[in-house]
């Protein structure tokens, strides 16, 4: 696992988050924060992070 920090697209507020290695994928969760939904992208490469997208959910 990878603790990996970005800040909410909605709120600007630093949150964390904790990445499996071994699987790149895409999913929606909420700000632990403001509770909105963010669409996160993870992208793992040779178990190395080379993508990371935290983006507002079109709703």
């Amino acid at each position: 696992m990878l603790e990996h920090f970005f800040k909410c697209p909605h709120c600007w507020e630093e949150i964390s988050m904790l990445l499996d290695r071994s699987v790149s994928q895409t999913y929606i969760e909420d700000c632990e924060v403001c509770c909105n939904p963010i669409e996160i992208t993870v992208k793992f490469e040779a178990e190395y992070l080379i993508d990371f997208r935290a983006e507002i959910l079109d709703q």
